[in-house]
């Protein structure tokens, strides 16, 4: 899969700007620079240094730029790159862009530069897919799980599980070598010891994807309750803009409406469903089957009830709401219509009393919504599953250890143990790339932006 040409592309976002970066990776991408930029000789040049000078197409000067050099193996790609920096200007881009196309550049595919660096052995894929990450990273500890896998937190874990297992694996090997002798190298306490061992870090690692993946993800939140509670009116007043129509109407929210927002660090994603009823409208009906289908998926759910329904109606919704197996936050809304009386009895029920069109009790839920989400005791910098990839090779894993577990108290030849541990291997390998296929790559990779 790596190629020996020379590729190119944007960096920087697309659009308008102070400046743009444009990058260059290959064997010939100093050299191809080198024939448009009139200033030094930049094969001539020490490596992490900066140089200015123009873009000339010919006689034409194209841009003042300044030009960033990374003799190859001393940079991302382990091959040599240029960085132009130029003014902001698309036309000006484009212009370097097709000069340097047409002196040999080919323009890069999504992710191409990174997959450069995982086939030169910079990174190695779980580095790499930790790259996309700390792209998209919108809130700090997103940012420091991110920057954690890509320093090699998850990478050297895996990498001391798979040393260890390969010791026995080799050892096992022996055995087949010598089977008819009966010889036993690999001793089998010590392979039952080490394979409980690696399932408790294994364990770990899984349980650790509920928490990584809401960090990178963020949390989902249903709002739900009957018509016209003010459910559109709290996600209003809690992202504090008019997202949802407003109505006095019943059923006007008829489907979801998701929008996010950042509380301490922890993201959000608010969606506002339609209200819970019994309907002979055929749309709002499948409006009420979608809001369902929502809370199921939630993380958590904040129900709505408005501070006018009788007791009664609020201990059935509440009875129905406590066989969700999902958590969630009663919020009684309009509570400046309460009485003291009504005040205590939901208070005995746990409620939180807020008035989203007045926007008050929005910093207690906002606490509240933090306390339920229990992130405050999260360390981003112990090593913190946030891929499905990772988490399915993970349990795979474990199953072909299970499997060794079984097989060490039953009485099994050697290469039968033997082929377990090397599944349990193959597994380890496919998340940090030490076992791949094209189809694999070619999923990760295309799913960066072009430029990284």
């Amino acid at each position: 899969m790596l190629n020996n040409d020379t590729i190119i592309a944007l960096s920087t976002p697309p659009g308008s700007g102070a400046i743009g970066v444009i990058r260059l990776s290959g064997p010939e991408a100093i050299s191809l620079t080198n024939q448009v930029f009139a200033s030094k000789d930049l094969e001539q040049q020490a490596t992490h240094t900066l140089h200015f000078g123009l873009i000339k197409d010919g006689e034409v000067m194209v841009d003042e730029v300044v030009v960033a050099l990374f003799v190859g193996p001393k940079s991302y790609t382990k091959e040599n790159v240029v960085e132009i920096s130029c003014h902001g200007s698309n036309y000006i881009i484009q212009q370097i862009i097709s000069l340097l196309v047409s002196k040999g550049a080919r323009a890069a595919k999504p992710g191409e530069f990174t997959l450069r660096a995982f086939l030169n052995g910079g990174l190695d894929l779980s580095q790499a897919e930790a790259v996309a990450d700390l792209i998209a990273s919108d809130n700090k500890a997103s940012h420091e799980v991110a920057m954690q896998q890509m320093r090699g937190g998850f990478s050297s874990e895996l990498k001391d599980l798979r040393e260890q297992l390969i010791h026995f694996a080799s050892m096992i090997e022996l055995e087949l070598d010598f089977a008819e002798e009966d010889v036993e190298f690999a001793n089998r306490d010590q392979l039952l010891a080490l394979v409980q061992r690696i399932n408790k870090v294994l364990h770990r690692l899984i349980h650790s994807f509920e928490v990584g993946n809401v960090i990178k993800n963020g949390v989902p939140v249903v709002i739900a309750g009957k018509p016209n509670v003010g459910k559109s009116t709290l996600l209003n007043a809690l992202l504090n803009e008019e997202r949802a129509i407003v109505s006095d109407i019943a059923g006007t929210t008829r489907d979801t409406i998701e929008d996010e927002i950042n509380i301490n660090g922890v993201v959000f994603r608010f969606i506002d469903t339609a209200g819970i009823r019994e309907t002979a409208d055929v749309i709002e009906a499948k409006g009420v089957e979608r809001t369902l289908d929502k809370m199921k998926q939630a993380k958590l759910i904040i129900y709505l009830v408005d501070a006018q329904e009788t007791e009664a109606e609020v201990l059935v919704q509440l009875e129905g709401l406590s066989k969700q197996s999902i958590p969630y936050l009663f919020i009684v809304n309009k509570a400046e219509l309460l009485n003291a009386s009504q005040k205590d009895f939901y208070q005995q029920q746990g409620a939180l009393l807020i008035s989203a069109k007045e926007k008050l009790g929005m910093d207690v839920l906002e606490t509240a919504l933090l306390e339920k989400v229990n992130l405050s005791h999260v360390n981003t910098s112990e090593t913190l599953v946030t891929n499905i990839r990772h988490v399915e090779a993970l349990k795979q894993t474990q199953n072909a250890l299970n499997r060794v577990l079984e097989n060490i108290h039953n009485p099994v030849t050697s290469d039968f143990l033997a082929m377990d541990i090397k599944q349990a291997l193959h597994y380890l390998g496919e998340i940090t790339g030490t076992v791949t296929t094209d189809d694999l790559l070619e999923n990760i990779f295309t799913k960066f932006c072009i430029g990284k």
